[in-house]
């Protein structure tokens, strides 16, 4: 995964003998890898990410993701279902309709000037990305009298930089969706078993789940490649490496 040109990251809760960890979800086109921790902070990515990582991070906004990598992508349709929420707030009043319909038009124009990435000159779309830029900027610095619209203004200020980051390379999403699909199986399965009664248990079970998405993903039944490596293991004493994606996926 730390090799990825995109890496898409994500964290849900999980049960360690009745107490509350965190599930973390790391994801690529063809590789899942889950990892069951204490902390919902630093000293769970650190056993992630053992080496740098060069990619693009594409995550939500939780402040854990800030020290990882150079380059990020934060996730658009979170920042656009906080507005939708307080559009429907009865205290929405104030500047509020400008602040949020502002930001909406930044999220459109990116999505227009992605797509013509390639089609206009290279010096128009440099152009219009710095102008965007200047906008997502000047949302979060202005003074606005609303509560909602000084809190988002502040993410703003804060993550702007790292919100137009899919205009200008291309295989970078502007949403968080395919971690957040790849979380979906382990709160399945979270949900059957109530997560796990050791700590032991956890790890072992972040490892199979791992193993299995990845295999699935890449188009390979799990249990039959889990059991062919299981007898070169036996003969060999050598593990095979992970299979890679199957030639009829792609």
């Amino acid at each position: 995964c730390l090799d990825a040109g995109v890496l898409h990251a994500d964290e849900t809760g999980w049960r360690v003998e009745g107490q509350t960890w965190w599930l973390w979800c790391f994801a690529t086109t063809d590789a899942t890898f889950y990892l069951i921790d204490e902390s919902r902070g630093h000293p769970a990515l650190d056993k992630f990410f053992v080496e740098e990582f060069d990619g693009v991070l594409v995550s939500d906004f939780w402040a854990a993701y800030d020290a990882v990598g150079r380059l990020k992508q934060k996730c658009w349709p979170h920042l656009l279902r906080d507005l939708t929420e307080v559009d429907k707030g009865s205290e929405n009043g104030d500047d509020w309709s400008s602040f949020a319909k502002r930001l909406r038009r930044v999220y459109t124009d990116a999505v227009r000037l992605e797509l013509a990435r390639g089609v206009i000159p290279e010096v128009e779309f440099r152009m219009k990305l710095a102008r965007l830029d200047v906008r997502v900027m000047d949302l979060g610095i202005e003074e606005w009298t609303n509560p909602h619209a000084k809190r988002l203004s502040k993410r703003l200020r804060k993550y702007g930089d790292e919100l137009l980051t899919f205009v200008e390379f291309e295989d970078v999403p502007s949403s968080n969706n395919h971690a957040e699909r790849e979380v979906r199986p382990a709160v399945l399965m979270r949900k059957a078993s109530y997560g796990n009664q050791s700590e032991a248990g956890a790890r072992t079970r972040a490892v199979l789940m791992s193993v299995c998405r990845t295999l699935k993903k890449r188009g390979l039944d799990p249990l039959t490649t889990i059991h062919d490596a299981l007898r070169t293991y036996a003969a060999t004493a050598t593990m095979p490496p992970m299979p890679k994606k199957s030639p009829s996926e792609g």
